[in-house]
């Protein structure tokens, strides 16, 4: 599934190719004829994202609401001088009505688990229902650490819950977690302030590198490939630690990552850097019964 940082680029490239201007939109698929028929010809005033929820304003206090879900894509093409005819399943068009200089620029939306057109409340409640976003200057971290310092569940799970923390997919997860030497199952009110705040702001660093180069890039620069002398497997993609490296050796210590499955999602993670949390009362609880 996208992660936030893929939301909000695709906010930003929307915003850049369509606001200010008109846009015809259509539904070659037919699922969402009627909304598109209604904001036809309507300004584009731009677009936003929150999480993993995208939206884009249109003239009338009117958002077209779109969640990816795990199989979604939205294409943005511009500079064309000919806009082709829909390949697929396209669920929402849009086309610039008049070309601006340097050509139209078109959008086709495929496959998302939402598309939707609401109003101003529609779409507060949408975003209230959601976790402070890294990427937005306006988050408030302390909500999510409100929810995780009280909370029993494994901190790779609270990580996940687009309630407690909105934007972060399984690939931040698995690698802020690896960054900070916190094992996915370990609770969440064990966590320390200074633990969550450094992955917070780690993500905020993070997921904004993600926006600018539009793939997740992880490992820290004397871990690359490059510095370290070891081949990397694909050019095109990010680099990271433990994601989807099952069996393969951790780049700091050579241990064999784990994986294991948490809440339907599987967990990634390196037994040596990222030991099993033992708490202190537990330890200083069994010390004593071996002392008597």
């Amino acid at each position: 599934m996208p992660e936030g940082h893929t939301l909000r680029k695709l906010a930003n490239d929307l915003t850049s190719a369509f606001a200010g201007s008109a846009v015809r939109t259509s539904s070659p698929q037919g699922r969402f004829a009627a909304d598109a028929e209604s904001i036809d010809g309507a300004l584009v005033v731009g677009a936003d994202s929150v999480g993993k929820h995208l939206f884009v304003e249109m003239s009338g206090e009117r958002f077209v609401h779109v969640h990816l879900g795990l199989y979604g894509k939205l294409a943005i093409h511009t500079g064309v001088e000919e806009v082709p005819a829909p390949v697929g399943a396209v669920r929402l068009r849009l086309v610039t009505a008049d070309a601006p200089p340097g050509g139209t620029a078109y959008a086709d939306l495929r496959g998302a688990t939402q598309c939707e057109l609401v109003g101003p409340a529609r779409r507060d409640e949408i975003v209230a229902r959601l976790g402070p976003d890294p990427l937005r200057a306006d988050a408030d971290p302390a909500r999510a650490w409100a929810r995780i310092s009280r909370s029993t569940r494994a901190t790779g799970d609270l990580l996940m819950d687009q309630e407690v923390l909105a934007g972060v997919g399984n690939v931040y997860r698995a690698e802020v977690l690896f960054r900070h030497r916190i094992h996915p199952l370990r609770p969440g009110r064990t966590l320390r302030r200074g633990q969550f705040q450094g992955m917070w702001d780690d993500l905020v660093v993070l997921m904004a590198d993600g926006v600018r180069s539009g793939r997740i890039d992880t490992v820290r620069p004397e871990h690359t490939a490059e510095a370290t002398g070891r081949a990397r497997p694909d050019r095109r993609r990010g680099e990271v630690y433990v994601y989807r490296r099952t069996g393969q050796p951790c780049l700091l210590c050579g241990t064999a990552v784990r994986t294991d499955v948490l809440v339907g999602r599987n967990l990634f993670w390196c037994p040596r850097c990222q030991p099993a949390f033992r708490s202190r009362a537990i330890g200083s609880a069994q010390a004593e019964r071996g002392n008597t």
